[in-house]
């Protein structure tokens, strides 16, 4: 939408005389809808200008050409059916490769007499028993005791926060309290008490 006598995309394309250029330009300069129009189109070369150049398809496929036929393994890679047959019949040809590629291994087993397998001695399963419950008991007092410093040092950072948030609330109380003493003796002074 411009108000030039002659169109802007004419001027913008060097598509007149000398004359009405003129014109036209003397009317830019002084009509600030048609430079800004003007502008307009100079970003719009600008744009194209920074596209890149693009061949057209040479051919156009059509949804009859063999392009869109499945290729045979897309046939069977999309049937459900025909994928699940050939896994389980390549599974079954693993395992029987398997179970005929595979090693015997023979496993000697020494004789066991019947003095070795006698229960051991009272004594033995009582030392045993002892040790075990020694190390369980230390253990459990070693893992009480770690449990015992960390309630203690949670504890004890728990008061020095606490501590320190006391001290803030106080110091700023104060503050103010000194604050509101430095306003009454402000005040008093204004009225003629004494400083």
């Amino acid at each position: 939408m411009s108000c030039s006598p002659f169109d802007l995309k004419d001027y913008f394309f060097g598509e007149l005389g000398e004359a009405e250029c003129a014109r036209v330009r003397t009317h830019v300069e002084s009509c600030p809808t048609c430079a800004e129009e003007l502008d307009r189109l100079r970003l719009t070369e600008g744009a194209l200008h920074s596209l890149r150049q693009e061949d057209p398809p040479r051919r156009i496929a059509f949804v009859s050409d063999r392009v869109f036929e499945p290729r045979w393994w897309q046939v069977w890679w999309n049937s459900a059916p025909r994928l699940g047959f050939a896994s389980a019949t390549l599974l079954a040809i693993a395992i029987l490769v398997h179970a005929f590629a595979r090693p015997v291994v023979v496993v000697n087993r020494p004789q066991v007499q019947a003095a070795a397998v006698q229960a051991p001695a009272p004594a033995v399963v009582a030392s045993r028993v002892d040790e075990a419950v020694r190390a369980a008991v230390s253990e459990s007092e070693a893992r009480q005791a770690r449990k015992t410093a960390e309630m203690v040092e949670a504890a004890r950072r728990d008061i020095e926060f606490q501590r320190r948030a006391d001290r803030v609330q106080f110091e700023e109380t104060l503050m103010l309290l000194q604050k509101r003493y430095n306003g009454l003796l402000v005040a008093s002074a204004d009225y003629g008490g004494r400083p």
